[in-house]
């Protein structure tokens, strides 16, 4: 294998790994480590931890990729600006659902809360998407350091060492979306702040 072509798996790795479903589940786990939220029994955690994980990540996922094999698309293809609409209101049913069965299990809205963060996520990004594409993987990633933000707010801890690490994944992942032609640095920059916006107005203010 070339150089370049491990380049280019390697940027299709990170891309998958680090998919902009998981903002909700990362933003739970954070919450249960660093919170109070620490003190419910792991039976509730991981009872929470499963609703979101099928409704946020397994659900669109699936019918994303069924979607995807019904057009007869491949991954590059589906990522046009004109194809990626679909997608979008995928997940952002999937999300309400999500969001619906979380207070009908009288989950706590602060939980619930991440959950309508990385919604407002997505429903920004795809009205964008209208008239510019923009990097969902990174206004995802931008949505964990808004949340983030908050949460070091909220409970008092330093945040800089998880700063630090989500910098970190941020610049390899818009490398990789960049190196695979899928945006711009314009496309990943902007979707970054505005993941950062979106997460901190959901959470303090939804």
């Amino acid at each position: 294998m070339t150089r370049e072509k491990q380049i280019i798996l390697t940027a299709r790795v990170v891309s998958l790994v680090f998919t902009p479903f998981y903002l909700p589940l990362l933003g739970l786990i954070v919450l249960f480590f660093l919170s109070y939220l620490r003190q419910y029994p792991w039976s509730y955690k991981l009872f929470v931890l499963a609703v979101v994980y099928f409704f946020t990540v397994l659900l669109p996922t699936l019918l994303i990729h069924l979607y995807r094999r019904y057009q007869g698309w491949t991954l590059f293809e589906l990522g046009r600006k004109e194809r990626r609409m679909v997608p979008y209101i995928i997940s952002i049913l999937c999300y309400f659902t999500c969001i619906y069965l979380m207070e009908q299990f009288h989950i706590p809205h602060f939980m619930g809360s991440i959950v309508i963060a990385a919604l407002l996520v997505q429903m920004v990004c795809a009205l964008i998407n209208v008239w510019w594409k923009i990097s969902t993987h990174t206004a995802a990633i931008g949505g964990v350091a808004g949340a983030l933000f908050v949460f070091s707010e909220l409970f008092s801890f330093n945040p800089v060492w998880w700063f630090c690490l989500v910098f970190a994944v941020a610049g390899v992942l818009g490398s990789a979306r960049m190196l695979l032609r899928q945006h711009t640095l314009g496309q990943v920059v902007v979707g970054f702040f505005v993941g950062f916006v979106c997460a901190v107005i959901g959470i303090v203010f939804l």
